[in-house]
């Protein structure tokens, strides 16, 4: 087949084909630092292909983006939060592509959609408390970082989880952009060989249609890493705050 009648396979209709690059655009946008948004790619891309399908067509554009990202805030990655989070995570991943095939969608967003907005109401506590402790032990990002892992494998829904870690830590935005850039690159390749050889949703024909996509992912990036700049520290929290909790929102009346 060509390229042109390997897109044409997809059989995507004029509105479907608007939707997507859409959910790119923003993807682009998501990792250059404008956090929360990512639920709404997930969203999208699941009612043109399908839950799992779309899992597989959207992590090697996630790939792509993460190159982006810790190419332009490379500096500002804080190593120590993510040695502190990536073993659990990757924990987290093996037990999603063992449970990933057997889980019900709708019952696990619903549930996700939950912990997630219950986990916007503790960090609003924290936020607007007296004491400005940050939180240290283990469990809590050992418990994140499975949480985010799991999410992550599932149904590329780890943002919001990790975007909470991040602002209980209080890391000024770049340093935020530029960690979470390399956890989720790293985390990401990590991913992909189960992709192809154990859920098969990511082939040959998928990766052409990634192809035509990035355009759309480097438009967004720099208009996003252009937006950021305009951002204080303490406004950029309240926004990744603000989307992440209306993510949450759209994800349990989804």
């Amino acid at each position: 087949m060509t390229y042109f009648e390997i897109l044409q396979s997809f059989h995507l209709t004029v509105l479907q084909w608007v939707a997507i690059c859409f959910a790119v655009f923003l993807l682009g946008l998501s990792k250059s630092g404008i956090k929360g948004i990512g639920i709404i790619i997930v969203v999208i891309l699941a009612f043109v292909f399908g839950e799992k399908t779309s899992t597989g067509i959207l992590l090697p554009m996630l790939i792509c983006a993460d190159i982006f990202a810790v190419v332009y805030y490379n500096k500002h990655a804080q190593w120590h939060y993510i040695k502190k989070l990536l073993p659990a995570m990757v924990i987290g991943v093996l037990v999603g592509v063992w449970v990933g095939n057997d889980i019900s969608e709708a019952i696990f967003k619903r549930i996700m959609a939950v912990i997630i907005i219950g986990s916007v109401l503790i960090m609003f506590y924290m936020e607007n408390r007296k004491s400005n402790a940050i939180p240290t032990n283990k469990w809590f990002s050992n418990s994140t970082g499975f949480l985010a892992g799991f999410t992550t494998m599932v149904g590329n829904l780890a943002g919001p989880i990790s975007d909470i870690y991040f602002l209980a830590m209080r890391m000024p935005k770049n340093e935020f952009i530029g960690t979470a850039a390399w956890l989720f690159f790293i985390i990401n390749v990590f991913k992909l060989p189960f992709h192809i050889f154990v859920w098969n949703t990511v082939s040959a024909k998928t990766l052409v249609l990634n192809s035509v996509l990035i355009p759309m992912i480097i438009l967004g990036f720099f208009l996003g890493a252009y937006i950021v700049k305009l951002i204080s520290n303490v406004n950029y929290r309240r926004f990744v705050f603000l989307v992440t909790a209306l993510g949450g929102i759209i994800m349990l009346f989804r």
